[in-house]
Protein backbone atom coordinates (compact mmCIF):
# COMPACT_ATOMS: atom_id res chain seq x y z
CA UNK A 1 0.00 0.00 0.00
CA UNK A 2 1.34 3.31 -0.93
CA UNK A 3 0.57 6.58 1.23
CA UNK A 4 0.93 10.00 0.44
CA UNK A 5 0.67 12.68 3.13
CA UNK A 6 0.32 16.23 3.32
CA UNK A 7 3.67 18.49 4.80
CA UNK A 8 1.73 20.87 6.87
CA UNK A 9 -1.14 20.19 9.07
CA UNK A 10 -4.00 21.63 7.34
CA UNK A 11 -7.28 20.54 7.32
CA UNK A 12 -7.78 17.57 4.74
CA UNK A 13 -9.63 18.91 0.94
CA UNK A 14 -9.61 15.30 0.41
CA UNK A 15 -9.13 12.11 1.42
CA UNK A 16 -8.53 8.50 -0.33
CA UNK A 17 -7.89 5.34 1.68
CA UNK A 18 -7.08 2.05 -0.22
CA UNK A 19 -8.00 2.63 -3.47
CA UNK A 20 -8.56 0.20 -5.91
CA UNK A 21 -10.04 0.30 -9.68
CA UNK A 22 -9.37 -2.47 -12.26
CA UNK A 23 -10.31 -2.26 -16.05
CA UNK A 24 -10.87 -5.69 -16.90
CA UNK A 25 -7.78 -7.59 -16.75
CA UNK A 26 -5.63 -4.35 -16.13
CA UNK A 27 -5.04 -3.05 -12.48
CA UNK A 28 -5.05 0.85 -12.51
CA UNK A 29 -4.81 1.41 -9.02
CA UNK A 30 -3.35 -1.17 -6.17
CA UNK A 31 -4.24 0.37 -3.15
CA UNK A 32 -3.33 4.20 -3.00
CA UNK A 33 -3.86 6.10 -0.12
CA UNK A 34 -3.85 10.15 -0.88
CA UNK A 35 -4.42 12.58 1.57
CA UNK A 36 -4.51 16.33 -0.06
CA UNK A 37 -5.06 19.49 1.93
CA UNK A 38 -6.98 22.16 1.71
CA UNK A 39 -5.79 25.42 -0.29
CA UNK A 40 -2.96 22.75 -1.53
CA UNK A 41 -1.93 22.53 -5.35
CA UNK A 42 -1.06 19.05 -5.90
CA UNK A 43 0.79 17.34 -8.99
CA UNK A 44 -0.15 14.09 -9.92
CA UNK A 45 2.91 12.64 -12.71
CA UNK A 46 3.60 9.90 -14.00
CA UNK A 47 3.94 7.86 -17.50
CA UNK A 48 1.32 7.06 -19.79
CA UNK A 49 -0.46 4.42 -18.28
CA UNK A 50 0.69 4.78 -15.02
CA UNK A 51 -2.86 5.33 -13.63
CA UNK A 52 -2.68 9.22 -12.96
CA UNK A 53 -5.72 10.29 -14.73
CA UNK A 54 -7.73 7.32 -12.90
CA UNK A 55 -6.59 8.15 -9.53
CA UNK A 56 -7.66 11.89 -10.58
CA UNK A 57 -10.92 10.38 -11.58
CA UNK A 58 -11.34 8.84 -8.99
CA UNK A 59 -10.67 11.74 -6.30
CA UNK A 60 -13.17 13.47 -8.20
CA UNK A 61 -16.27 11.35 -8.00
CA UNK A 62 -15.76 10.81 -12.59
CA UNK A 63 -15.51 6.92 -11.34
CA UNK A 64 -16.27 4.83 -8.61
CA UNK A 65 -13.10 2.89 -7.26
CA UNK A 66 -13.48 -0.82 -7.24
CA UNK A 67 -12.73 -0.97 -3.73
CA UNK A 68 -11.36 1.97 -0.77
CA UNK A 69 -13.19 5.24 0.31
CA UNK A 70 -12.49 8.81 -0.85
CA UNK A 71 -13.99 11.84 1.54
CA UNK A 72 -14.34 15.35 -0.16
CA UNK A 73 -14.86 17.41 2.87
CA UNK A 74 -17.15 15.67 4.93
CA UNK A 75 -18.80 13.65 2.34
CA UNK A 76 -17.64 10.10 1.25
CA UNK A 77 -18.36 10.67 -2.06
CA UNK A 78 -17.52 6.77 -3.23
CA UNK A 79 -20.54 5.56 -1.38
CA UNK A 80 -22.39 7.76 -3.54
CA UNK A 81 -24.51 6.21 -6.71
CA UNK A 82 -23.68 7.36 -10.01
CA UNK A 83 -26.23 10.66 -10.01
CA UNK A 84 -25.93 11.48 -6.59
CA UNK A 85 -21.80 12.08 -7.51
CA UNK A 86 -23.02 13.91 -10.62
CA UNK A 87 -24.90 16.27 -8.04
CA UNK A 88 -21.75 16.80 -6.02
CA UNK A 89 -19.70 17.22 -8.84
CA UNK A 90 -21.64 19.93 -9.96
CA UNK A 91 -21.87 22.12 -6.90
CA UNK A 92 -18.68 21.38 -4.79
CA UNK A 93 -16.23 20.89 -6.99
CA UNK A 94 -14.45 22.23 -10.64
CA UNK A 95 -13.06 20.68 -13.95
CA UNK A 96 -10.47 22.09 -16.15
CA UNK A 97 -9.52 19.72 -19.12
CA UNK A 98 -7.15 19.80 -21.94
CA UNK A 99 -8.96 20.94 -24.62
CA UNK A 100 -11.07 22.90 -22.66
CA UNK A 101 -14.35 21.06 -23.68
CA UNK A 102 -16.45 24.17 -24.00
CA UNK A 103 -19.46 23.70 -25.95
CA UNK A 104 -18.91 24.74 -29.78
CA UNK A 105 -22.81 26.66 -30.21
CA UNK A 106 -22.24 28.78 -26.82
CA UNK A 107 -20.90 32.00 -26.61
CA UNK A 108 -18.06 32.49 -23.78
CA UNK A 109 -20.36 34.12 -21.28
CA UNK A 110 -22.76 31.25 -21.35
CA UNK A 111 -20.43 28.58 -21.37
CA UNK A 112 -19.07 29.91 -18.18
CA UNK A 113 -22.95 30.44 -16.77
CA UNK A 114 -23.53 26.83 -17.52
CA UNK A 115 -22.55 25.26 -14.86
CA UNK A 116 -24.56 27.62 -12.50
CA UNK A 117 -27.34 26.96 -15.03
CA UNK A 118 -27.51 23.58 -14.31
CA UNK A 119 -27.55 23.60 -10.51
CA UNK A 120 -30.84 25.81 -10.52
CA UNK A 121 -29.93 29.31 -11.21
CA UNK A 122 -31.61 31.81 -13.29
CA UNK A 123 -29.89 32.68 -16.52
CA UNK A 124 -29.84 36.44 -15.49
CA UNK A 125 -28.06 36.00 -12.16
CA UNK A 126 -25.91 33.02 -13.76
CA UNK A 127 -24.26 35.90 -16.44
CA UNK A 128 -23.88 38.22 -13.72
CA UNK A 129 -21.78 36.12 -12.00
CA UNK A 130 -20.20 34.94 -15.38
CA UNK A 131 -19.66 38.00 -16.14
CA UNK A 132 -17.92 38.56 -13.01
CA UNK A 133 -15.39 35.29 -13.62
CA UNK A 134 -14.40 36.79 -16.90
CA UNK A 135 -13.54 40.24 -16.29
CA UNK A 136 -11.24 39.15 -13.56
CA UNK A 137 -9.47 36.67 -16.17
CA UNK A 138 -9.08 39.88 -18.87
CA UNK A 139 -11.64 38.41 -20.60
CA UNK A 140 -14.29 40.93 -20.66
CA UNK A 141 -14.27 42.07 -24.70
CA UNK A 142 -14.85 37.77 -25.08
CA UNK A 143 -18.11 37.29 -23.73
CA UNK A 144 -20.21 37.11 -26.92
CA UNK A 145 -17.65 35.18 -28.87
CA UNK A 146 -17.74 31.65 -29.47
CA UNK A 147 -15.42 28.77 -28.41
CA UNK A 148 -14.04 28.66 -32.53
CA UNK A 149 -13.32 32.25 -32.18
CA UNK A 150 -11.21 32.66 -29.14
CA UNK A 151 -7.34 31.69 -29.26
CA UNK A 152 -5.78 28.94 -27.22
CA UNK A 153 -5.22 30.50 -24.43
CA UNK A 154 -8.41 32.42 -24.59
CA UNK A 155 -10.44 29.35 -24.48
CA UNK A 156 -8.36 27.54 -21.56
CA UNK A 157 -9.07 31.52 -19.61
CA UNK A 158 -12.72 30.69 -20.23
CA UNK A 159 -12.89 26.90 -19.18
CA UNK A 160 -10.84 28.35 -16.04
CA UNK A 161 -13.57 30.39 -15.45
CA UNK A 162 -16.49 28.19 -15.82
CA UNK A 163 -14.79 25.41 -13.65
CA UNK A 164 -14.92 28.37 -10.86
CA UNK A 165 -17.99 30.43 -11.18
CA UNK A 166 -19.67 28.02 -8.75
CA UNK A 167 -16.97 28.79 -5.86
CA UNK A 168 -15.80 24.77 -5.90
CA UNK A 169 -14.10 23.33 -2.87
CA UNK A 170 -11.44 21.66 -5.20
CA UNK A 171 -10.13 21.79 -9.05
CA UNK A 172 -9.43 19.33 -11.19
CA UNK A 173 -7.19 20.12 -13.73
CA UNK A 174 -6.31 17.22 -16.06
CA UNK A 175 -3.69 18.18 -18.69
CA UNK A 176 -4.79 22.00 -18.18
CA UNK A 177 -1.91 23.29 -20.76
CA UNK A 178 -1.31 20.17 -22.83
CA UNK A 179 -2.77 21.57 -25.83
CA UNK A 180 -1.06 24.78 -26.30
CA UNK A 181 1.67 26.44 -26.95
CA UNK A 182 5.03 26.74 -24.14
CA UNK A 183 4.13 30.15 -23.95
CA UNK A 184 0.57 30.36 -23.65
CA UNK A 185 0.70 27.19 -21.57
CA UNK A 186 3.46 29.10 -18.76
CA UNK A 187 0.16 32.51 -18.79
CA UNK A 188 -2.27 30.17 -18.89
CA UNK A 189 -0.71 28.18 -15.33
CA UNK A 190 0.58 31.53 -13.65
CA UNK A 191 -3.30 32.91 -14.05
CA UNK A 192 -4.39 29.32 -13.18
CA UNK A 193 -2.10 29.32 -9.71
CA UNK A 194 -2.64 33.15 -9.06
CA UNK A 195 -6.40 32.90 -9.00
CA UNK A 196 -6.53 29.19 -7.01
CA UNK A 197 -4.44 30.83 -4.12
CA UNK A 198 -6.15 34.16 -4.10
CA UNK A 199 -9.42 32.18 -3.66
CA UNK A 200 -8.27 29.21 -1.30
CA UNK A 201 -9.52 26.44 -4.03
CA UNK A 202 -7.61 23.15 -3.79
CA UNK A 203 -5.81 22.22 -7.34
CA UNK A 204 -5.34 18.75 -7.81
CA UNK A 205 -3.98 18.69 -11.42
CA UNK A 206 -2.22 15.80 -13.91
CA UNK A 207 0.59 16.74 -15.80
CA UNK A 208 3.41 14.60 -17.63
CA UNK A 209 5.47 18.22 -18.14
CA UNK A 210 7.71 19.28 -15.31
CA UNK A 211 7.33 23.02 -15.71
CA UNK A 212 3.98 22.81 -15.44
CA UNK A 213 4.29 20.30 -11.77
CA UNK A 214 6.69 23.55 -10.83
CA UNK A 215 3.99 25.73 -10.23
CA UNK A 216 2.88 22.81 -7.47
CA UNK A 217 3.02 22.88 -3.81
CA UNK A 218 4.01 19.25 -3.86
CA UNK A 219 3.94 16.06 -6.54
CA UNK A 220 2.42 12.78 -6.18
CA UNK A 221 4.56 10.14 -8.80
CA UNK A 222 2.32 7.11 -9.84
CA UNK A 223 3.93 4.29 -11.80
CA UNK A 224 1.76 0.76 -12.43
CA UNK A 225 -0.80 1.65 -10.18
CA UNK A 226 1.06 2.89 -7.24
CA UNK A 227 1.99 5.73 -5.48
CA UNK A 228 5.89 6.16 -5.20
CA UNK A 229 7.81 7.51 -2.11
CA UNK A 230 8.81 10.99 -3.32
CA UNK A 231 12.35 10.20 -2.79
CA UNK A 232 13.19 7.55 -4.90
CA UNK A 233 10.59 8.70 -8.03
CA UNK A 234 12.45 9.13 -10.70
CA UNK A 235 9.07 9.05 -12.87
CA UNK A 236 9.22 12.50 -14.18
Amino acid sequence: MSIVTPSEARPPAIVARGLHKHYGTAHALRGVDVEITRGEIVAIMGPSGSGKSTLLHSLAGVIAPDAGEVRVGDTVISALDEAGRARFRLTRLGFMFQFGQLLPELTAEDNVALPLMLAGMKRKSALVQAHEWLDRLELAGFAKRLPAELSGGQAQRVALSRALVTSPEVLFADEPTGALDSLTAEKVMQTLTEVVRTTGTTLILVTHDGRVASYSDREIFIRDGLVLDPAAAGAR
